[in-house]
């Protein structure tokens, strides 16, 4: 479990980014930041691990304050994933995936087999283990961040807007991938995005945060979307405009949930009885391919 107690940063020069900021990030779910740019949800992640130290207020895991201790193991012990890998150039795929384990004195040999392993886990062929980042494409070095963030095991993993320079075919592949990976592995992840579409699809916990990580509202996708805190939450999700609702539609392949602008959410079999309920009841159902 990660708790933030009233902890602010001002940088040099009087920039508040973080204000009083208070919040339990609960165990083995994700917890994603979500807001515009500048509103300190990058600054809150990288607190977490050292890489920002906060001004006041504490950073526990598991009831140890984050300060205490060495920054460099607390590091070590937290993966991080960040946008454009962060990959070394004139390192090969399995080297970097290695890095971490190598530091903490792990032979090469175990080093890499582990390595080897976590290509398959996210996904990346094997033939890729002595390519150099510059021979993948983004997507693939993507994959290669994630997976040097898993080498050492961590218990958190911390992903700062990792897909926000992929085209949205691959952003929409590597989510996935990011869905499946905690269902297996059942990390504590924290992941910072301002796409609410993405923090909706990958988050347990979502918190939408304005300018100096102010919490306007924290949630499950599904209570933010059916009960938004104040106007400035339904204007950020789109609810003010009607994004958000949806309705039934019948195609030649059978009833789909559609949204407000044409696009479909799913199939009937993957919506809650409730909610069909509730559309059905609504006589919200229209007719008509897509």
């Amino acid at each position: 479990m990660i708790e933030f107690r009233n902890v602010t940063k001002r940088f040099p020069g009087g920039a508040l980014a973080v204000d009083d900021f208070s919040l339990v990030l609960p165990s083995r779910k994700t917890t994603v930041f979500v807001g515009s740019s500048g509103c300190g949800k990058t600054t809150l992640l990288r607190m977490i691990n050292r890489m920002v130290e906060p001004t006041s207020g504490d950073v526990e895991i598991d009831g140890e304050n984050v300060l205490q201790g060495d920054p460099v193991a607390l590091r070590r012990r937290i993966g991080y994933v960040m946008q454009n890998s962060g990959l070394m150039p004139h390192f090969t795929v399995i080297d970097n995936v290695a890095t971490v384990l190598r530091l903490t004195g792990v032979k090469k040999t175990a080093a890499h087999k582990r390595a080897r392993e976590l290509l398959d886990t996210v996904g990346l062929d094997q033939a890729l283990a002595d390519r150099y980042p510059s021979q993948l494409s983004g997507g693939q070095q993507q994959r290669v961040g994630v997976a040097r963030g898993l080498a050492a095991d961590p218990n958190i993993l911390l992903m700062d807007e990792p897909f926000g320079a992929v085209d949205p075919i691959v952003r929409a592949d590597l989510q996935q991938e990011t869905l499946r990976l905690q269902r297996e592995l059942d990390k504590t992840v924290v992941f910072v995005t301002h796409d609410i579409d993405e923090a909706f699809l990958l988050g347990d916990q979502v918190v939408i945060l304005d300018k100096g990580a102010r919490i306007v509202q924290v949630g499950s996708p599904s209570e933010i979307i059916e009960n938004p805190a104040d106007d400035f939450v339904a204007a950020f999700i789109g609810a003010d405009r009607g994004r958000r609702a949806l309705h039934l539609k019948q195609t030649p392949r059978g009833t789909v949930v559609v949204d407000a602008d044409g696009r479909t959410q799913g199939s009937i079999v993957d919506v809650p009885d409730a909610v069909t309920d509730a559309l059905l009841s609504e006589e919200s159902v229209t007719k008509g391919a897509p």
